[in-house]
C-alpha cells in the first residue's frame, strides 16, 4: 500500500509503502490481466530520494532510463522525494555524480556523519514513523543550506512548457553551455534530455486520463503518435500499451491515485486546483517525480 503527503521542507513528498508479502520478482498475477504485462517501471525524473530501507538511509539518484525493480528489500519502506535540482545541495553531492545509481547514504558522507544522522532516524522511527523521523532528517539538512534555487525552477518551468533549450537558457539568463552545466549538476542530466524527460511525462499523464496516444502526443509536443511511441520505448522501456497495463495494475491506480501527482508548471493541480504543496515552476508528478515512479524504487535493492 503506498501513502504520501506533502512535506513541511519546501517543494518535497513524504511517501511510505507497505509491502505485505515480500518476493524476489513480482508474479504475473500482480502486473495486471493478460501475459507479457511488465512490472510499472521507475521513468527518468530529475528527481532524486532519501531513502530509509530496513534501518539503512540511502539515496536514489536521477535515471537516464527506465529502471524495472527486481526486488524488495523489506516490508515497509519510506522516502523523501525532493523537488527536482534540491537534492544536490542538500546532500552536498552534485546529481551527476548518482545519475543511475542507488548508493548508501555513507559512501556520499564521512561515516559519523553517516551514522550520526542514521541513528537519529532510527529513533524517530521506534518514537513515531519511518516517513515522519526521514522527514524530520531532511529538514535537518535543509536547515544548513539556502532556499532552492529559482534559476533552476525556471529552467523547469520553461521546458516543461514546451520552449526550446536555446528560448530556456535566454530566458534565465545564461547561455547554452552554462545552462548545461547547472542542469547536469542539479538533475543529473542536460537541459535536452530533461526535456524529454518533462515531454513524455506530460503524454503519459494524458494517456493516464484516456486521452487517445495521437491526442496526447500532439498535446505534449510530440510530432505525432509514432514519435511518442519511439519516447516511451526509448525511456520508459515499454511500449504505451504495456505501460497502460502497468500503471492500471500499481497500488497506485488500485488506490485510486494519479501516479503524477496531478500538479501542473504553475502549483496548480490537473482539475487547476491551487495548491500549497508544491512551489510555482515544478510540475513534479508529471516529469516523473509521482507516485509510483520513485515507489517501486524505494523498495528495491540497492
Amino acid at each position: 500500500m503506498y501513502e504520501e503527503r506533502a512535506s513541511r521542507l519546501d517543494g518535497a513528498i513524504v511517501w511510505t509503502r507497505t509491502v505485505t508479502v515480500p518476493r524476489s520478482r513480482p508474479s504475473m498475477a500482480d502486473l495486471g490481466p493478460g501475459p507479457g504485462a511488465a512490472p510499472y517501471p521507475v521513468l527518468p525524473d530529475g528527481c532524486m530520494d532519501l531513502l530509509w530501507i530496513d534501518g539503512r538511509l540511502l539515496v536514489a539518484g536521477p535515471d537516464t532510463r527506465a529502471y524495472v525493480p527486481e526486488g524488495i528489500e523489506g516490508p515497509h519502506c519510506a522516502g523523501v522525494r525532493f523537488a527536482p535540482g534540491t537534492a544536490p545541495a542538500l546532500l552536498g553531492v552534485p546529481a551527476r555524480e548518482l545519475r543511475d545509481r542507488r548508493v548508501e547514504l555513507a559512501d556520499l558522507w564521512s561515516p559519523a556523519k553517516a551514522r550520526a544522522l542514521t541513528e537519529r532516524v532510527a529513533r524517530g522511527v521506534s518514537a513515531t514513523d519511518p516517513a515522519t523521523a526521514l522527514e524530520a532528517a531532511a529538514l535537518r539538512c535543509a536547515a544548513g543550506t539556502g532556499p532552492p534555487d529559482p534559476l533552476l525552477r525556471a529552467v523547469v518551468a520553461g521546458l516543461n512548457a514546451g520552449r526550446t533549450v536555446a528560448a530556456t537558457a535566454d530566458a534565465v539568463g545564461l547561455g547554452a553551455r552554462q545552462l548545461h552545466r547547472r542542469s547536469v549538476d542539479a538533475f543529473g542530466y542536460g537541459p535536452k534530455t530533461l526535456a524529454r524527460v518533462l515531454r513524455l511525462q506530460r503524454a503519459l499523464e494524458l494517456v493516464r486520463r484516456g486521452v487517445p496516444y495521437a491526442d496526447a502526443a500532439l498535446a505534449a509536443g510530440c510530432a505525432d503518435q509514432a514519435h511518442l511511441a519511439r519516447e516511451t520505448r526509448a525511456l520508459a522501456g515499454l511500449s504505451l500499451r504495456a505501460y497502460e497495463r502497468a500503471y492500471a495494475a500499481s497500488d497506485v491506480r488500485r488506490a485510486g491515485r494519479d501516479p503524477a501527482g496531478g500538479e501542473g508548471t504553475d502549483g496548480t493541480d490537473t482539475a487547476g486546483r491551487a495548491s500549497s504543496a508544491r512551489p510555482a515552476g515544478h510540475r513534479w508528478g508529471e516529469h516523473g517525480c509521482g507516485v509510483p515512479v520513485r515507489v517501486m524504487r524505494s523498495c528495491d535493492r540497492a
